[in-house]
Formats: C-alpha cells, structure tokens, sequence
C-alpha cells in the first residue's frame, strides 16, 4: 500500500485567530462551510477543536463514499489534526499568519492507498479530487470569516 496524499492551501483576508477558531468550530461553523459533497454531518463530543469527535460522509466519486468518525486534536497553536477512527485517513489544517489582517491555511490528507492498479488510480487522481473539495470548503471558510 502506498501512502496518498492530497495538499491545498488559500490565502484568507482575516487575521490566524479568527481563521482557525472559525475552523475549530465544529458546532456552528464547520457544518456551514462544508461542501455539497460531506453528508450527515453530527457532533458527536465537544465541538470546539481538541476533544471533538465529528461524523460525516464524504463522497469523493459518484461511486466512494467514507464514512468518517474524526477525532480531532490540537498539537500546536494553530494545528487541527483530524484522524479517522474507520480508516488511515488523517487530516491536518494549519493556520499561519500571512501578512496584516491575512493568514495563509493549508489542509493536507494522507491515508493508505489500494495496491495495485486501484492504487494506482487512486495515488493518480484521488488528491486532485480531493484537492478540489478542499478548494470549495475553503472557499466557504473565507466567505465566512470575510464578512
């Protein structure tokens, strides 16, 4: 199996604070910014950054779709790390400053590929897809934070 990785990053006119509270605010704010693509989306424990278990489904393909049960963590200021308790998948968001009233977030997701040729594919195309989910959810996130 090798390992797939998928990286996105935009630049948000709101200062790092603002930014990732936004993002650690699974109670009212993540649920808001997440694109057509997550469904079911539950709380479960907390909802507000470390501690927070969150479910949702993600249909990354017409034919995927995870059932994710993330448990979040927060290593370091301006760090969300959410590991799926159902799969390798894990999840980070980091928060940086980037210039006055600016911060700079990155989300990268690496899990376990398929071996094979499904590996293949999926080492192929899964990150673009993925990348382009991660486009609309941050998207979303500036609009909300930008207001």
């Amino acid at each position: 199996m090798a390992q797939v990785e998928a990286t996105t990053e935009r630049i948000i006119a709101a200062d790092a604070e603002t930014v990732f509270d936004a993002l650690a605010d699974y109670k009212e704010v993540r649920g808001k910014v997440l694109p057509g693509q997550f469904s079911e989306y539950e709380v479960r424990e907390g909802g507000d950054g470390e501690g927070t278990l969150v479910h949702w489904k993600l249909q990354a393909t017409s034919k995927r779709v995870r059932d994710c049960l993330l448990e979040v963590a927060e290593p370091t200021d301006g760090r969300l790390v959410e590991k799926d308790r159902n799969s390798s998948m894990v999840t980070t968001w980091t928060v940086t400053p980037a210039g006055e009233g600016r911060s700079r977030v990155v989300v990268s997701t690496v899990w376990n590929g398929a071996g094979g040729i499904g590996g293949f594919f999926e080492k192929t195309f899964a990150p673009k897809g993925l990348g382009r989910i991660y486009d609309e959810l941050l998207q979303n996130l500036a609009t909300e934070v930008e207001k």
